[in-house]
């Protein structure tokens, strides 16, 4: 009981996770058009504060917007794989020796760390420093992005957590 309660609560933090993501491809691919113009609008920085002098990195071709926002939910549908594989691996574990359940835990936090990768390099860094997201009080997800770059940290590091004595 006292090492079942904190590896239930881990497997069940990552199965969360994995839902999400589950929702959040989705909604990406049944409203498609919704996020797709909040990543057109980034790339274009045309809400960006006027005369900035970043505005050489404007991206203004359709095909690029498309390109970014399918390698966005292709990151997101392979964070949800990786969840729910992980999730998988920790349930089959639950009850199983310490080894085990270390080697479930390892891919879980593969999984978290790639999906916090993607808010932390795609959102907050290329669309909020580069395309300089942060500008714009339209097509600002920063807030979004550092929300979920910090609920799957805060996962990470529950998961990451030893097992009890």
């Amino acid at each position: 009981m006292t090492r079942t309660l904190p590896r239930l609560s881990k497997t069940l933090l990552v199965a969360a996770v994995a839902f999400y993501y589950t929702l959040v491809v989705f909604n990406n691919l049944t409203d498609y058009d919704s996020n797709y113009q909040f990543v057109r609008h980034v790339l274009m920085m045309d809400s960006t504060f006027p005369g900035n002098h970043g505005m050489w990195r404007a991206l203004n071709s359709p095909a690029i917007h498309t390109a970014f926002y399918i390698g966005i939910i292709t990151w997101e549908f392979l964070t949800t794989l990786f969840c729910w594989y992980a999730a998988l691996r920790l349930a089959l574990a639950l009850h199983h020796h310490a080894e085990s359940f270390a080697r479930a835990r390892a891919i879980a936090s593969a999984a978290l760390a790639f999906g916090m990768l993607q808010w932390f390099v795609a959102f907050l860094s290329v669309g909020g420093e580069w395309f300089l997201m942060w500008q714009s009080h339209s097509w600002n997800g920063q807030d979004a992005a550092f929300r979920m770059f910090t609920s799957l940290g805060i996962v990470l590091v529950i998961v990451a957590l030893p097992e009890p004595a």
